[in-house]
């Protein structure tokens, strides 16, 4: 079901939201009584005119603060309402009252090791690094601003920023500025969807649904409450890092979507060892370098491999900032070698960047329940990769940190290019106050609608119009994106290039399911920056 979400409660009728849909797509409004349904509507679409509404809460893990990094990049493609610092059962601060915690299957307890029970988890007493992160944005803000207007100011970004249920793995049993914050975004007045990404664990997020459940559950409010929340809701996991989603949130709330996805461009640790050949050198040292580590204050901030930053003192897991070293050197020092060691200066991780990367701005609408799939990846298919033990590690996986396998996939990945490049070109905003010594994406337009239903046999015609702000040249590319689509056939398109190319719906496609065709354009900058328009087609009766 494909609802227009409003920016203000039910004050449009299906004519005005028809009006408003400059893209072409069809959608129904939910019923005045909605809010009180007990079919739980909800809000599909983010209108063109608005910003997605953004909550970022994270752990301190090295790879966190790059995807923040990133994330801060983007920042004027979405609304960002909250930066929260999380824990996850990786990292918990504890609560400074020498109270133990153990978890049994945590990785504390495994590889050997029997470091737990103890008063906190790989949490530095003075850790800020959501802050240290704005610090070192506030900075580049002044060139980025010439750029995009729509960079957020520091202060903005800074008035977001809460804590979260940080003191243990898991912990959920009180309130907190993060969670009370989660709980006033759904709650508010603004009909639109609350992003939630989930880049350690849940708890904070969890703590938000428990506390409006335990407030309202029972009133003659709840079942109004409770749809509200459902329809807002939109939780971007990076994993049940604490276990709060399978054991409060999925049995409690089994209605808020949870948006596991896959195909994501890879960001994650040891990409450069499992993506294809053509697409690891974005993640060499030389490239690292050339394009993120020397381009100032935000590029100084990105962890690297041997950068001799340690995330806490002592840490037998954090061997990252270490050069030179073998990882048997590594583990006659205490290190717990879990994955191999890499080239000083090369590309260290962003593990939770594919959450977020759907919401940019870059003409796939990748988060859109009627069109997803982006920079991001596309809707999981199958069941549901949940419990917090699916980060753990078993013994014979350490066996390739030594001799790790490189560069075994054939494919290149469709959009991960693109997308370094792309960031690559936003550090050079971040370093250069002259609009016109940097590049800048080119404006790609859909000529007609973007969400097209027909039937088998029928004809379809695409086009585009492309432009581009620097006045280079724009190539285009037309592709069939397969594993976005639910329909399993070949697409033929008449033509691959151009602004226009059309195709036949097979005989073979059945009702319901849905086809995504890519229109691509890559302009000749330095350097060569990609946008997209991407049509969904539907397979009618």
């Amino acid at each position: 079901m494909n609802e227009l979400h409003l920016s203000r409660p039910w004050i449009m009728g299906l004519a005005g939201a028809a009006a408003l849909l400059t893209s072409g797509c069809a959608a129904s409004t939910p019923p005045a009584s909605a809010a009180a349904s007990t079919e739980l509507p909800r809000y599909a679409l983010t209108p063109p005119w608005q910003k997605p509404r953004v909550v970022i809460t994270a752990d301190p893990e090295l790879d966190d603060s790059n995807s923040l990094v990133r994330y801060l990049l983007y920042s004027p493609d979405y609304r960002t309402e909250g930066l929260v610092y999380a824990s996850s059962q990786f990292h918990w601060k504890g609560d400074g009252k020498g109270t133990t915690l153990s978890v049994p299957g945590r990785e504390y307890n495994r590889f050997g090791q029997n470091l737990c029970p103890c008063t906190s988890w790989r949490w530095a007493p003075d850790e800020r690094f959501i802050d240290d992160a704005v610090d070192a944005y506030e900075k580049a803000w002044p060139n980025l601003r010439v750029h995009d207007a729509g960079y957020p100011s520091p202060q903005e970004l800074r008035s977001k920023i809460r804590w979260g249920n940080v003191e243990f793995d898991g912990e959920m049993e009180r309130d907190t500025d993060g969670s009370n914050l989660i709980k006033s975004l759904l709650l508010d007045a603004e009909e639109t969807p609350i992003y939630l990404h989930a880049w350690g664990g849940q708890s904070t997020i969890a703590r938000a649904l428990k506390s409006i459940e335990e407030q309202y559950k029972g009133t003659a409010d709840w079942n109004r409450i409770r749809a509200k929340v459902v329809r807002k809701a939109v939780i971007h996991p990076s994993g049940d890092q604490d276990d709060t989603y399978e054991k409060y949130i999925k049995p409690n709330w089994p209605d808020i979507r949870y948006r596991e996805q896959e195909g994501s461009a890879p960001f994650s640790y040891n990409v450069e060892y499992t993506t294809s050949l053509a697409d690891s050198q974005y993640f060499t040292k030389e490239w690292t370098q050339a394009n993120v580590s020397s381009r100032g204050p935000l590029g100084a901030f990105y962890r690297v491999w041997g950068d001799g930053r340690q995330m806490v003192k002592g840490d037998k897991f954090d061997y990252f900032w270490i050069a030179g070293k073998t990882a048997a050197q590594l583990r006659a020092e205490g290190y717990v070698v879990w994955t191999p060691v890499h080239e000083k200066g090369s590309f260290l991780g962003e593990g939770d960047t594919g959450t977020f990367v759907n919401l940019i701005d870059n003409g796939l609408d990748g988060y859109r329940d009627d069109s997803f799939g982006g920079w991001g990846g596309y809707f999981r298919r199958g069941p549901r990769m949940t419990g917090a033990t699916m980060f753990a590690i078993p013994a014979d996986a350490l066996k390739a940190v030594d001799n790790p396998p490189r560069n075994t996939t054939k494919e290149d990945h469709p959009f991960l290019a693109a997308a370094q490049r792309d960031f690559a070109a936003r550090f050079v905003w971040a370093t250069t106050p002259d609009r016109a010594k940097a590049n800048h994406p080119p404006v790609l337009r859909a000529q007609g609608a973007k969400l097209i239903s027909a039937k088998a046999g029928e004809t379809i015609r695409l086009a585009v119009s492309a432009s581009d702000p620097d006045d280079n040249t724009v190539a285009m590319r037309w592709w069939h994106w397969a594993k976005a689509g639910t329909f399993e056939g070949t697409i033929g398109l008449s033509q691959e290039s151009g602004n226009n190319t059309s195709l036949v719906i097979p005989a073979s496609a059945r009702p319901g399911e849905t086809i995504q065709i890519v229109a691509e354009g890559t302009d000749n900058g330095t350097p060569a920056l990609t946008r997209y328009a991407k049509f969904v087609i539907t397979v009618a009766n």
